[in-house]
């Protein structure tokens, strides 16, 4: 099979690696993805000083093993890094100290649906040329 990188928001990436978790010997585990991005602008006595544009994503693991836990993480999503990431989070929590605490929460206690929305997502992204002149605006 080909090493192909997936996005984090791949509808398939998070179920599959907890599975993959599952298969290596852990009893229960929970996967979680980000990705993120962001533009700053700075200016200076009214003249552009720095343009900066950061992206980056992210992949985590945590799995359980009895009252054993481990947490790994990852910003390569490609096949060979899940491979290792699941690898390496079940070893890690074979040789962890027993926690009285560790676990997921039993199915009784998480929240059901509906959710309410909280309208808290803003999808605007302003450019460059807007951050600049809203810095400017700012400074003078």
């Amino acid at each position: 099979m080909p090493d192909r990188t997936a996005s984090a928001a791949s509808p398939d990436i998070l179920p599959d690696l907890v599975a993959a978790a599952l298969r290596a010997g852990a009893d229960a585990a929970e996967a979680v993805s980000a990705e993120r991005a962001s533009l700053s602008v700075g200016v200076r006595n009214g003249a552009l000083e720095e343009v900066e544009r950061e992206e980056s994503r992210d992949l985590g693991l945590r799995v359980f093993i009895g009252r054993r836990q481990a947490t790994v993480s990852a910003s390569d999503l490609s096949d060979a890094t899940r491979a290792r990431l699941v690898e390496r989070a079940v070893a890690m929590a074979r040789l962890a100290p027993e926690d009285p605490y560790a676990g997921l929460a039993p199915q009784d206690r998480l929240a059901r649906g509906p959710f309410a929305d909280l309208d808290l997502y803003d999808p605007s992204e302003r450019s460059a040329a807007e951050l600049e002149a809203m810095a400017a605006e700012t400074e003078a």
